[in-house]
């Protein structure tokens, strides 16, 4: 589980830092293979580029995997900077309305419900982690 500390992240510094959909796979695959690449399909720690940006593919099974997979930006309908903006949004003020960010960010209701959902959950997960 990869744990965000948007958080504790100035507004003006997070809108330089994850303006564009290439910062924001950049950060991600910097986060979530911080610790070495290994496959999820085989265990093989080797690795190469792999289709999109950002992703790796397996030298031996020759899996690609993204940087949003098994992540909680997985499958996510929005461009990932805006998805980050939501993540920002919901770790700084917890208690927002899906109605308000829905307006803030001129995202659809249902997927801001569905996303803030996602969101909420890696922060309860990440509060148990810690505890």
């Amino acid at each position: 589980m990869i744990k965000f500390e948007f958080s504790k992240i100035k507004t003006k510094d997070f809108e330089l830092q994850f303006s564009t959909e290439l910062q924001c796979l950049e950060f991600l695959a910097n986060e979530k293979w911080k610790h070495g690449y290994v496959c999820n399909k085989c265990e093989n720690t080797n690795y190469c580029k792999g289709k999109t940006p950002f992703s790796r593919r397996c030298t031996k099974c020759k899996h690609d995997e993204s940087a949003t997979a098994h992540t909680m930006f997985h499958r996510c309908k929005i461009p990932i900077n805006e998805a980050f903006k939501m993540a920002y949004e919901v770790c700084s003020l917890p208690d927002i309305s899906i109605s308000n960010l829905s307006e803030k960010l001129k995202i659809r209701h249902m997927t801001c419900w569905k996303l803030k959902k996602k969101i909420m959950e890696c922060i309860k997960e990440n509060q148990n982690a810690t505890s």
